[in-house]
């Protein structure tokens, strides 16, 4: 059970709209992905209270990860408050995705 907080077309716009969000665009499918995940959940766990983390299935929210431009998986997007800050695509260091949190929550 992932830590991270499934995102839908439906609550996308309001989950990210305050604070930071990291979105992971991924698909069941995609080995990189799953590669992602147990990092995803220690951010998500390390940042309660700071940053929310999210996840987008691309196979069920197609219209959420052309609306964001996402053409390869995973692809990490950091908002705040509801703008893109920073954007990672590939498989990614947990170092990496910390750091970007922590230069953008202050």
């Amino acid at each position: 059970m992932s830590n991270a907080r499934d995102l839908t077309a439906a609550d996308f716009d309001e989950a990210v709209a305050s604070g930071v969000t990291l979105v992971d665009f991924w698909a069941e499918w995609c080995g990189p992905c799953r590669m992602m995940a147990p990092a995803l959940d220690e951010i998500a766990d390390e940042y309660d209270g700071k940053a929310v983390v999210a996840k987008v299935n691309v196979d069920s929210e197609g219209d959420l990860a052309q609306r964001f431009g996402v053409s390869s998986i995973p692809t990490l997007i950091v908002f705040n408050g509801g703008e893109e800050a920073k954007r990672f695509v590939g498989v990614t260091p947990k170092g990496d995705l910390t750091a970007a949190l922590a230069e953008v929550c202050g």
